[in-house]
């Protein structure tokens, strides 16, 4: 099976702290990866290195065939393109309404595009959210879970290969949380994204890891498998997440 991301031994410290310790890992075409952890571990850092928001100390990262850490500004752009980013908060221009949040990449990478597609694209990327309705409302009027749709309306406009998803559940009731974490699972079905889901949410790790989990501890992999294999990890350090 191709492997649409492969990260060896990265590595990351800010000052004399070492956030991440030797992380390698893949991730195969058209499944999800759920990564767990508490606050602090890496995970969100592990993130934003594979898009290089953070440059990697080193190690080596492969996209989709590149070596992201070798490119150059255009290339790395074009790379860019094809992997969508879900910020925690969804990372809305509050001055903008949802059509206006939604046109913005598109503009800015797809010039050509003229009004009718650029409309079009708006429209299907929320009808995949389920907010159709919400195309003229501001951030402002939106709930928590209404911003997270939009903004994975907006990361799905440019028809990325990859997403990530950083924390996807924060600050979310249950009931929302769980509603995010099916639209995930949804998204992956849809459109054959290959997704890395970054978490402390077992129930959302639960719902949209399609290959396997991968518990971060102290910058590192400590462990990985199905759900089934580390809730019922004799493991303290293991089961402790799942109790």
């Amino acid at each position: 099976m191709e492997n649409v991301i492969e990260i060896k031994n990265l590595k990351k410290a800010f000052g004399e702290k070492d956030v991440l310790k030797d992380v390698s890992m893949v991730l195969p075409r058209g499944k999800n990866i759920a990564i767990l952890g508490e606050s602090g571990t890496g995970k969100s850092v592990l993130a934003k290195c594979i898009v290089r928001l953070i440059e990697a100390d080193s190690g080596e990262i492969c996209v989709l065939g590149k070596d992201i850490l070798g490119v150059e500004n255009e290339e790395l752009d074009e790379m860019r393109k094809k992997v969508g980013y879900l910020f925690q908060g969804g990372a809305l221009y509050d001055s903008m309404t949802v059509k206006e949040n939604l046109e913005f990449p598109i503009r800015r990478t797809q010039e050509s595009k003229n009004k009718k597609e650029v409309a079009e694209m708006v429209e299907e990327a929320l009808e995949s959210v389920g907010l159709k309705d919400a195309i003229n409302k501001m951030p402002a009027e939106l709930s928590g879970g209404m911003k997270k749709r939009i903004g994975l309306a907006r990361t799905l406009i440019l028809k990325p290969e990859i997403i990530l998803y950083d924390e996807p559940t924060t600050g979310l009731d249950p009931v929302t949380s769980g509603e995010i974490s099916e639209l995930i699972l949804r998204v992956q079905e849809k459109y054959n994204t290959s997704s890395i889901i970054i978490t402390h949410d077992i129930k959302c790790a639960r719902i949209t890891s399609s290959e396997k989990l991968k518990l971060m501890m102290g910058g590192k992999f400590y462990v990985e498998g199905t759900f089934k294999e580390l809730s019922e990890s004799d493991d303290k350090k293991v089961s402790s997440y799942f109790t």
